[in-house]
């Protein structure tokens, strides 16, 4: 519940300034069309006066980009690959503090100086007359600062959280080739899947259902939840006691925690697997969750069976593509439905080969070689 409150706060705040930063640009940019509008040529001036303002956004962004850039965090006990805000602009804030305080207001002088110089600089771009001296100097000052601060809170905000995402998705495709290493092809596969979810490549459509956390033993290890139980008894499946009708009862059970149990020991032992639990659970899943884990119990069968049985999956997994109510596109459980059917080719029909019996070269009945009533031609 505190979690949850606090993701809430944390959406309101951004909402906040998101809008305060409209408002801002919006103030900015409603003062640069009322001064263009007061001028002999109003959109000469409104022209240079929005590239001015654009060139100072993108300028101030930029700074703003650097100061917000995080840093990996490196301190005793904090876990690699995080990332914590850049605190530079904190520094920055207390140097100039500290430069301004030891200079002098008297040195400030300089600074409207050359504020004057860029606005007579600017000004023929927004009017020529001497209102747009100071004009020009206050539009960039204006959007400078405002780039700053929006360029800031994007890097603060977003930054962070999409470097982390990355580094953990790199992390579970480097996991998932090691145990392709391995010869755990169902491991890595998943682990591909839940990196390229990561990456937003992939939809989430196998999503646990909630009752389902009840009907399944804790996990002992990480992650904890269905996901880790699945990936626990997977892992153990081939140093289980368990035989292949036992495994099969427990499919049969009826109640889904059973059924996804029996699945993850087919996933980590193929030689447990049973083909009509496996095509029941993907043509008649209780949940998407119970379809993925059913489609990698495929995936680990592949090489394990022969013409009849590959084209009895390869017939369920296509239907369930084609079908509306089915497996969804561009979904997690279509790439393993997509990769299942890439390595089940259809089986090509053989033309029957003449017998001993039949020559090879037989003429159809009726032909001068088959009728024995035939004459021979001259």
């Amino acid at each position: 519940m505190t979690r949850a409150r606090r993701r809430v706060g944390t959406s309101a705040l951004r909402r906040a300034q998101w809008t305060a930063a409209g408002v801002l640009g919006g103030t900015g940019l409603l003062g640069l069309l009322l001064f263009a509008l007061g001028r002999a040529h109003a959109w000469q001036a409104l022209g240079g006066g929005l590239v001015v303002a654009g060139a100072s956004t993108v300028l101030g962004g930029a700074l703003g980009f650097l100061f917000g850039v995080p840093r990996v965090r490196s301190g005793a006990g904090e876990p690699q690959g995080s990332y914590a805000p850049n605190t530079n602009l904190e520094q920055v804030s207390d140097w100039l503090t500290k430069v301004l305080l030891g200079v002098g207001l008297t040195q400030l002088g300089s600074l409207g100086e050359r504020l004057h110089q860029l606005g007579t600089a600017l000004a023929p771009a927004l009017g020529g007359d001497d209102s747009a001296v100071p004009f020009g100097a206050a539009l960039v000052l204006y959007f400078l600062v405002l780039g700053f601060l929006a360029g800031w809170l994007v890097t603060r905000l977003a930054l962070p959280r999409v470097l982390t995402e990355t580094d953990e998705a790199l992390d579970l495709f480097l996991a998932g080739q090691d145990r392709d290493r391995h010869g755990d092809k169902v491991g890595a596969d998943d682990l591909r899947v839940r990196a390229m979810q990561q990456l937003g490549l992939l939809g989430g459509s196998a999503g646990q259902p909630a009752a389902l956390a009840a009907q399944l033993p804790p996990a002992a290890g990480s992650p904890a939840g269905p996901e880790g139980v699945v990936a626990e008894v997977r892992s153990t499946a081939k140093r289980s006691a368990l035989t292949a009708d036992q495994v099969r009862d427990l499919f049969a059970d009826g109640s889904e925690g059973r059924r996804i149990q029996a699945l993850a020991l087919m996933q980590g032992d193929p030689s447990l697997a049973d083909l009509p639990s496996v095509l029941d659970a993907i043509e008649h899943p209780r949940s998407g969750f119970e379809q993925y884990h059913a489609l990698l119990a495929a995936r680990g069968l592949l090489s394990r069976l022969a013409g009849t049985e590959a084209q009895r999956l390869r017939d369920a997994v296509a239907a369930q593509l084609v079908d509306p109510q089915g497996i969804p596109y561009g979904s997690d459980r279509s790439w393993l439905a997509e990769k299942i059917l890439s390595r089940l080719q259809p089986t090509a029909f053989v033309p029957a080969q003449p017998t001993a019996a039949e020559p090879a070269n037989s003429a159809p009945a009726g032909s001068p070689q088959s009728d024995p009533q035939q004459p021979p031609g001259p």
